[in-house]
């Protein structure tokens, strides 16, 4: 419809984007109205995510000139930030961080080492890098949900749990219903994910591949591959991330230290 009243893309992409911020402000309002308040954190979230996209868009054009080895570094660092943003989800546990830097690197990391081995994600910058960075962006998303959940659960069942550990029951038999909980809660987007394949959504990178003239049931097929990775790599993310984080809302006298309204220290 606007295409035509625009010479190049550049200014096309912007007046693209400047009415996709119009329409999430809409949905700030409409929150707002209900008392939802997350004006700062959605504008904070607008700013950083066109910055750092463009940015990212600029570092790749001169990243994928490198040679192959450039790829541990960059995604090296995506596990880094997405352990940040992860473990900010839950600050009232301490070293939640570490546990979401361990929980994604094993998760996420992995997978990408494994699947790049069998030759299932080509060794390439073009490929390695975008497909790594959905791998660790999912993993991401997994850790911080399972560990809310954790934490609000063990929050509100306060009572019981201290119960069980007066009558001896151990941390870890306590936590486990719990525990099997976040990792289930999780996991459902994922498993969503792969069950609505192709028939709700059709991810971008499918149709990237036809666009460029792949053959269409290969790109399927191997749209199918990235979105089992998804899973994979988020599953092993979220066990892993849940496990750690047990020992840390216990003291050494096995004494629970996660409680409502407090924040551990580290």
């Amino acid at each position: 419809m606007f295409n035509n009243l625009f010479r190049d893309q550049l200014s096309l992409g912007i007046f693209q984007a400047a009415i996709t911020v119009v329409l999430a402000l809409a949905v700030m309002l409409v929150g707002r109205q209900q008392k939802i308040h997350l004006e700062v954190e959605v504008m904070i979230a607008l700013v950083r995510g066109i910055v750092q996209i463009v940015a990212v868009a600029l570092a790749l054009v001169v990243i994928f000139k490198g040679p192959e080895v450039v790829a541990v570094p960059v995604l090296f660092g995506m596990l880094v930030t997405a352990s940040v943003v992860a473990g900010r989800r839950v600050k009232d546990i301490p070293g939640s961080i570490m546990v979401s830097f361990y929980g994604i690197t094993f998760g996420a990391g992995l997978v990408i080492l494994l699947m790049v081995l069998a030759g299932v994600i080509n060794p390439a910058l073009t490929s390695v890098i975008p497909v790594g960075s959905m791998l660790i962006a999912n993993a991401m998303n997994t850790c911080a949900q399972a560990l809310e959940r954790f934490a609000s659960d063990i929050k509100a069942h306060t009572g019981q749990v201290e119960a069980g550990l007066a009558l001896g029951a151990t941390p870890g038999e306590i936590v486990r219903p719990y525990s099997q909980s976040a990792v289930h809660t999780s996991l459902i987007p994922r498993i969503d994910s792969l069950s609505s394949l192709g028939i709700v959504w059709i991810p971008g990178l499918m149709t990237g591949m036809l666009v460029a003239g792949t053959d269409p049931i290969y790109a399927a097929i191997y749209q199918f591959a990235v979105i089992t990775m998804m899973f994979a790599s988020s599953g092993l993310t979220s066990v892993v991330s849940v496990l750690l984080v047990q020992r840390r809302v216990f003291s050494p006298a096995q004494q629970l230290m996660l409680r409502p309204g407090t924040l551990l220290k580290k």
